[in-house]
């Protein structure tokens, strides 16, 4: 009988102990509102500020490479996930030595990476990349300048602009 009593008082706790657990526990719950604020943003990095085109004979280099190709781009944006953002390039205006100048349109440039685009430098902005949304993007650009005979001795320079567009 004192088995039975033993037992039967063990049920007895480990019932109080399930009801005290499911019904007799306090508790209280408050909510935490997350917010975080992400503007539009832009930033566009080039690897270098100049770009050199050395002395060449146009027989025997009638394609001048830059001395820094290739030139490291990075472009980083925050914007819509559906907006498209863009890349230009625009020059001032031709090389220029003194009274003498080169067409910009000599300039070329090539383009890895996806998204960034090939093109030939102008006086109108020219395409350089495109993307659709936010994100880092990262590419190279190598210039050439076509070389002629015909082009008058002189330092020339001319500055060209970069445009990052994000929407």
């Amino acid at each position: 009988m004192k088995r039975r009593t033993v037992v039967a008082g063990m049920v007895t706790v480990a019932c109080l102990l399930l009801l005290a657990a499911a019904g007799w526990a306090a508790s209280d719950q408050q909510t935490l509102t997350v917010r975080a604020t992400v503007a539009d943003k832009a930033k566009l990095t080039l690897g270098v500020a100049t770009v050199n085109f050395p002395d060449a004979d146009p027989d025997a280099a009638p394609l001048i490479s830059a001395t820094e190709n290739p030139v490291s781009v990075t472009v980083k944006v925050h914007t819509g996930s559906a907006a498209v953002v863009t890349l230009t390039v625009q020059a001032n205006g031709d090389l220029s030595s003194g009274g003498d100048s080169i067409a910009i349109t000599n300039v070329t440039w090539t383009a890895s990476g996806s998204g960034f685009l090939a093109g030939t430098m102008d006086t109108s902005p020219q395409a350089a990349g495109s993307w659709t949304g936010s994100g880092r993007r990262d590419g190279a650009f190598s210039y050439f300048l076509a070389n002629d005979w015909g082009y008058a001795t002189g330092d020339y320079s001319q500055t060209v602009v970069y445009t990052l567009t994000a929407p």
